[in-house]
């Protein structure tokens, strides 16, 4: 009799931590990600890279809540004058930080999906020249008393995992409201664990 418990509890524990880890894939994700941000409301559009993070949980097995942030550096760009000849490089020392917050409808749970995603939240535009660090923070600091608007998200995207462990990338258009509607073409790309 003691073997057989003994080999009960030795299956038992062979065949559950599998099953246990597969379900666990199902609660949410977490992951970071590079941003590209092409601001269109100036002249030349100016493009800024950055780094985010995100968090979704599963209310559905095809519906999550997400939640993002995403900061962007300040960017060098080419400026032309009204001669049309002359040019010059030009450091803005604007930063745009961005939260969202919203649901991402997604095809299935399994190692490779499509989705899109609706979200809501701000934009805010800080102007610093300080190092990206005391930047954030600055930035941070400036959501309640900043240049800071309210902005829409629609997006889309692909997904693929091995295990827990994923990439994402995601396209979408980052609108805010400053005496109407601006559209700003975003790109995302980075890694997403799932549990």
């Amino acid at each position: 009799m003691k073997h057989l418990t003994f080999l009960i509890m030795l299956s038992c524990s062979v065949a559950l931590p599998p099953v246990l880890m597969a379900q666990s894939y199902d609660h949410g994700e977490v992951g970071a990600f590079a941003d590209y941000l092409n601001l269109s409301r100036t002249d030349p559009h100016i493009n800024f890279v950055g780094v985010g993070g995100r968090a979704a949980f599963n209310v559905h097995p095809n519906v999550q809540l997400e939640a993002e942030m995403s900061y962007d550096f300040k960017r060098g760009y080419v400026s032309t004058f009204s001669d049309g000849v002359t040019t010059q490089l030009v450091n803005t020392r604007v930063r745009p930080l961005s939260g969202l917050f919203g649901p991402k409808f997604q095809t299935g749970s399994g190692p490779f999906r499509a989705y899109a995603t609706g979200k809501v939240g701000f934009v805010n535009f800080s102007v610093s020249d300080q190092n990206a660090a005391a930047g954030f923070v600055g930035a941070l600091g400036a959501v309640n008393n900043g240049d800071t608007q309210f902005a829409l998200y629609p997006g889309a995207g692909v997904e693929g995992f091995w295990g827990p462990i994923g990439m994402r990338l995601e396209l979408g258009d980052e609108i805010y409201f400053d005496k109407g509607a601006r559209n700003n073409l975003k790109v995302t790309v980075g890694p997403v664990i799932r549990f």
